[in-house]
Order: C-alpha cells, then sequence, then structure tokens
C-alpha cells in the first residue's frame, strides 16, 4: 500500500499498567465498610462504583489492595497516617520511570523506529512532578541523543494526551525527518481522598493508572496498520471553568468533577465537530476519551453511534478506568486492534478527548490497514 506522497501518522503505540489490579466490586466493599459511620456517603459510594462504567483498573500502590482497616488512603481514623502529598509524589517518581520506559519501548518497537532517530520527546503527566524529569530519564534510559527536543506538557489534564499527538502532528508537518516520542503517564490512584464527601468519591471511583507512548512521522508505507493524521482543532468551552477543577492540597491532588460535563460537551461539541470535518464524509471511528461513562453516552446519543464504535472506549474504560492523559492512547491502540480483527480497509474517523477549562482537543484520522492486510484485500477482490 505504497503512497504517493508521505503521510503523518501514528507510526506505533506502546501501553502499560502497573502490577496491582483493583476489582470495582471488592474496592467498593472495602470502602463502604470504611464510611459505615456516614451512611449516605457510603450508599452514594457503592451508586457511583457500579454504574460509573468500570470493572477493573491497575494502581501503582500495593496499598489500596489492603483491608479497609490498613488502607491509609481509605482511612477515616485519626490514629491512621494519611500518605501526604510528599509521600505520594515519592511514590510518583519511584512508578512513573518503569511504567514510562515499558511504554516508551513497546511504541518503538511496534512502529519500527529506532530510539537514535527520535527528534523531538514530549511528555505528559498531570499527577506527579519531579526534575529532574520524566524527559530526561528517557533521554538516558532508552538511548535518546542528549540534542533531541524535549518537550514537557504538565498539568493540563485529560485532554493533554490528544493536544501532544495534535503538536506532534505540526512539528512532523514542517520536517519530513522529524520523528517524536509522545510519553503519557498518570498514577490518578495516588489521589485518592480518605473522604466521605461526592465529589471525592466520584473521582476514587473510575480513575486508574497506566502509561502510553506513542511515534509520529512521516512515512511513505503504512507497514502495520496505522493511524493517518488530519486536520485538529483546539477548543476551550464558555462558562465551563469552575466544571472541572484539580488543585494540589497537602494530601495529594484534589479533584472536583462536576455532574454537567456530559452536559455541557453535548452542547458546545457538535459544533465543534462541524467546524473540524468541514462538510467532509460523517466519522467512521470514534476515538472517544472515557472521561466517564455519561460522556460516551452523550455523544453516542447525539450522533447516533453504533455499539461498534463506542465500544474501544468502553472497552478501556470497563478495563482500566480513565487514566487520564494517556487514555487516549490506549482507545487508539484497542480500535487499531478491533479493526484489524475485523479486517476493515481505509477508514475515515476522529479521535476527541476532554480536560479542565473545559477543553477540548480534535483530530481527524484515517486507519491505514497493514501492507499484508491491504495484500489480501486486493487479493480478495481479484478472485
Amino acid at each position: 500500500m505504497k503512497q504517493d506522497n508521505p503521510i503523518i501518522a501514528i507510526l506505533g503505540i506502546g501501553t502499560a499498567v502497573p502490577d496491582f489490579l483493583l476489582d470495582q466490586a471488592d474496592t467498593s466493599h472495602r470502602l463502604t465498610q470504611v464510611l459505615s459511620d456516614y451512611p449516605d456517603s457510603a450508599r452514594w459510594a457503592k451508586r457511583i462504583f457500579k454504574q460509573c462504567g468500570v470493572e477493573t483498573r491497575y494502581t501503582c500502590e500495593p496499598n489500596l489492595l489492603e483491608s479497609s482497616d490498613n488502607c491509609r488512603y481509605f482511612s477515616q481514623s485519626p490514629d491512621r497516617l494519611v500518605p501526604s502529598t510528599a509521600d505520594r509524589m515519592d511514590t510518583y517518581k519511584k512508578e512513573s520511570v518503569p511504567l514510562v520506559l515499558n511504554a516508551a519501548r513497546k511504541a518503538l518497537l511496534d512502529g519500527q523506529v529506532s530510539a537514535s532517530d527520535i527528534t523531538h520527546l514530549i511528555t505528559v503527566s498531570c499527577t506527579g512532578q519531579f526534575l529532574p524529569g520524566l524527559d530526561t530519564v528517557l533521554v538516558q534510559q532508552l538511548g535518546l541523543a542528549a540534542t533531541v527536543n524535549r518537550i514537557p506538557l504538565n498539568f493540563l489534564g485529560c485532554a493533554a494526551g490528544l493536544k501532544a499527538v495534535c503538536l506532534a502532528r505540526q512539528l512532523a508537518s514542517s520536517s519530513s525527518a522529524a520523528k517524536i516520542l509522545i510519553v503519557c503517564v498518570e498514577l490518578c490512584t495516588l489521589h485518592i481522598q480518605p473522604s466521605g464527601d461526592r465529589e471525592a468519591l466520584f473521582g476514587a471511583s473510575f480513575f486508574g493508572d497506566g502509561a502510553s507512548a506513542c511515534i509520529v512521522g512521516s512515512t511513505n508505507s503504512p507497514h502495520i496498520g496505522m493511524f493517518q493524521l488530519g486536520s485538529d482543532h483546539s477548543i476551550l468551552l464558555p462558562d465551563s471553568a469552575e466544571e472541572m477543577v484539580w488543585e494540589v492540597g497537602n494530601y495529594g491532588f484534589d479533584l472536583f468533577l462536576s455532574t454537567n460535563i456530559p452536559k455541557l460537551i453535548g452542547k458546545f461539541i457538535p459544533e465543534q465537530i462541524e467546524q473540524l470535518i468541514k462538510g467532509d464524509q460523517k466519522p467512521n471511528i470514534w476515538a472517544i476519551h472515557p472521561g466517564g461513562k455519561g460522556i460516551i453516552d452523550t455523544l453516542e446519543e447525539i450522533f447516533d453511534l453504533s455499539d461498534e464504535q463506542t465500544r474501544p472506549s468502553r472497552t478501556v474504560l470497563r478495563n482500566y478506568g480513565n487514566m487520564s492523559s494517556a487514555t487516549i492512547l490506549f482507545v487508539l491502540d484497542e480500535t487499531r486492534k478491533q479493526l484489524s480483527e475485523r479486517e476493515a480497509g481505509p477508514t475515515n474517523g476522529i479521535a476527541l478527548a476532554f480536560g479542565p477549562g473545559l477543553s477540548c482537543e480534535l483530530i481527524q484520522i484515517t486507519y491505514l490497514p497493514s501492507v499484508t492486510m491491504h495484500e489480501k484485500q486486493v487479493d480478495e477482490l481479484h478472485v
């Protein structure tokens, strides 16, 4: 499937999760035990854990698998020391590094790209920070050139992973030699709060830990199935700054998510999608960041999407939860897997993600099957 002109595409994707699995039913049971003296909070926790669309998540913190009496993150007891922000950042520094290295190596292998070919490195995270940062670790341990252009995107929330992809497309469009490595890592469960407040329980119900990476660059020949990148669009929605808030507290980062977010997305995003596609064919692929079950439900209803179109987003939400910025590459990887299993031909689509602001990042994508798959389809057509 030789292209007449170079295309800019996601050449390879890699994902990684920590070793410790949080079963949703078990986590809900342990948390409601802790809240036994607060029956209203316990009922709310049980309800939201059941309805949020998550069955399993992963965490880097083994203490979150302990019994309700021994879990420092769930504790309501003044006698038990809740992890401070410094404690949580120490864990972030220790646990984020092996995850990003794992995801990055997988992306390089998947894209058949050498570390020495990487010209730009974009690192993305909003759940922890340290200096020297992840960019220096990746340069040293992956063997990237010391002169690689390092671009950290910090504290931009769930939309930052797709923001990085859009930025990488712009960089690649200015130089055919550019090969951009994007690495996202989020350890969201480190910020679970020992609180019975509805906002804290909502955040605790569906966030998980994970890392993802991809390579963006120009190519003349799709070799493993990839996503060609088209026009992108970024928007800050009006009158919504207080709907999603992420602030540094003494005991981790404090998250507030408004229940109005799906409604606001339903109100404003259709117009933004129309501006992006500009009368082009309606997207067949919908790589939706699963910021919550309500967001997927809203877009599914407005655009009359099929179960097949929303399946990748729901699958990632069900199996991994919301991993903030890292999630969109999990969704694209799952989308690619499902398209490959169906032996799909070239298919147009859109990827979109949401973050604080409220902000939205959108980009047009086209799935290009691998050369082998394309040759098989041509042979079948011949027959």
